[in-house]
Parts: C-alpha cells; sequence; structure tokens
C-alpha cells in the first residue's frame, strides 16, 4: 500500500510541475481556455456533489488540455449506471480518493487505529460520453454585465473582515488583522479586482485564531512563497464558487520559481497546498451561513 501511495503522490505532483514549466497554472487555465465570459464552476460529481481540494486542480487541468465543455465528471460505471456510455477511444483524467481502513488491535489492551489511504482512480466528462439525459448537461452562465458584483461584494462584506481601500498595494497586514485594497476604480477589471480582494481574504483566514496557518511574513522563506500558492488557488476557488472568470494577479508570476521548487522537493507539497486552500475556502463560505444580505 505504501508503494501505491507514494507512487499517486508523485505522479499527481509530476502532472502539476509539467504545467507550470509550461507556465500553466493548473487552478487557473479553464478559463482561457474555454469561451471567454462564461462561469467555469467548479468540477461535480456524477451526483452532483462538487469535487474538493486536489480534485478541482486535476479537473480544471484536464479540462483546459481537452476543451471540456462540461464540468460534471463520472466513472466508466456511473455513465452506464445513468443510461450513457464513454465514447470508444476516450481517455479518462486520474483523481484520487481519500479515506481510512480500521486496523484492529492485536492486544486487548491495544486500541484500534484508522490508518489513512490514497487510492487513484479514471473519471470522464460529460463531453467523452453518449447517451445521458438533457438534465446532465449544464451549460455555462454568462457573467453579469455591472461593473460591481453583487453577489460577490456581499460575500466579502458577510466575512466579517476589515477592509480598508486607498494606496496602490493590496496586502492582509496580520499584525493589525487588516486587509488593505486599492480603489475598485484602480483596477483593470471586475474580475482583476475580486480576484485579488479573494486572494487577500484568504491570507486572512490563515491568523493565528482563525486556520492558524500564516508561518512566516518574510517573503524570502519558502512559507511565504507556499501561503501565497494557497492564497492563490483559495481565489480562484471562490471566484468559481461565485461564477466569476478568475485572473490572474501579476505578483504570482514571480512566485512560479519558489513552487517549482517547493514541488520537485516535495511531492506532497500540491496536496497539502489544496487542502488548505479548500479549509479556507469553506472557512470564508462558513461566514456566510445565516447572515441576511447587507
Amino acid at each position: 500500500m505504501s508503494e501505491t501511495r507514494t507512487d499517486t503522490y508523485q505522479r499527481i505532483t509530476d502532472t502539476i510541475i509539467t504545467a507550470l514549466e509550461n507556465r500553466t497554472r493548473p487552478w487557473m487555465k479553464p478559463w482561457s481556455a474555454i469561451q471567454v465570459g462564461s462561469n467555469i464552476p467548479r468540477p461535480i460529481r456524477a451526483n452532483g456533489e462538487p469535487y474538493r481540494g486536489i480534485n478541482i486542480l486535476l479537473l480544471w487541468l484536464a479540462t483546459a488540455a481537452h476543451g471540456f465543455e462540461h464540468q460534471r465528471f463520472m466513472t466508466y460505471r456511473q455513465a452506464q449506471e445513468l443510461g450513457g456510455q464513454v465514447r470508444k477511444g476516450e481517455k479518462g483524467t486520474w483523481i484520487v480518493k481519500y479515506g481510512t481502513i480500521n486496523r484492529k488491535a492485536e492486544n486487548a489492551e491495544d486500541e484500534d487505529r484508522e490508518i489513512p489511504y490514497l487510492k487513484g482512480y479514471t473519471v470522464f466528462n460529460l463531453s467523452q460520453t453518449d447517451g445521458l439525459a438533457d438534465e446532465h448537461y449544464a451549460a455555462p452562465t454568462p457573467l453579469p454585465a455591472d461593473q460591481r458584483i453583487d453577489r460577490a461584494e456581499i460575500f466579502a462584506r458577510q466575512t466579517g473582515a476589515s477592509i480598508g481601500y486607498g494606496g496602490n498595494r493590496a496586502c492582509y497586514i496580520p499584525a493589525a488583522d487588516r486587509i488593505q485594497m486599492p480603489p475598485f476604480a484602480a483596477f483593470i477589471s471586475p474580475e482583476a479586482y475580486y480576484s485579488t480582494l479573494f486572494h487577500e481574504l484568504a491570507h486572512w483566514t490563515g491568523a493565528k485564531h482563525r486556520l492558524d496557518r500564516i508561518s512566516s511574513t518574510n517573503m524570502k522563506t519558502r512559507g511565504y512563497a507556499f501561503e501565497e500558492l494557497v492564497a492563490e488557488i483559495t481565489a480562484c476557488f471562490i471566484c468559481s464558487d461565485l461564477g466569476i472568470t478568475a485572473s490572474v494577479r501579476d505578483e504570482s508570476a514571480s512566485y512560479l520559481a519558489s513552487w517549482l521548487k517547493c514541488l520537485k522537493e516535495d511531492k506532497k507539497a500540491i496536496f497539502r497546498a489544496a487542502s488548505r486552500a479548500q479549509a479556507a475556502a469553506d472557512f470564508l463560505h462558513s461566514q456566510q451561513e445565516g447572515k441576511a444580505a447587507a
């Protein structure tokens, strides 16, 4: 089991490294691969539930590489159970499943143990299948024409984060537990503004009294570059959830070399980054529950 698990980590890490070496961010590419101005939401399972963590990146990367038109992915068997059929010659996308197995204690005085495992399996996009009911094929929805996007404004406001405006720098200030943003009018597009805002909100979730994730504020450290990776992926997750076309931040280009070095040295790094980005996105979503729009 350990050898298979090691191969799984390395296989996925190599996929992400190849994309980064080609200057493709796996968490960004689908929005330039599909028609501009469309909402490409998180990939979803056969039952309609969204994928999470590392699988989002892997399926977005597959969508970019193959130009898939739909966000739903399913196994070969699931397609058959729903009355469809994967077309002959189609190649699936390899993703992973986390789980635990219960190992019984050998001695009465010992406790049973839950052992985590990582298992790979293959899914196919709806674009690769025939015969499914029309209800399974969800078309992208157009972005709103308004410059400010109400649902994004409400989402940011309901997090409760302290956000100040002014100047020409976007940042999260841990000592003040505060986000500083340039004015809306300073951005080249609404998408650039909200991508940046959600990036800073991701940093905000890392405060010690929230998710306790930020290890360093020194820009020269590996921990700082890793936090930037987590924040960038989180911003893309939130943009996707809100139906906003994510925009690449100029600053992120300077981190590509650091991210590649990190991934090449540690095959589990991208798993941790995706997991922490998922946790940050979940935290931001949790602040919305039960709060009426202002």
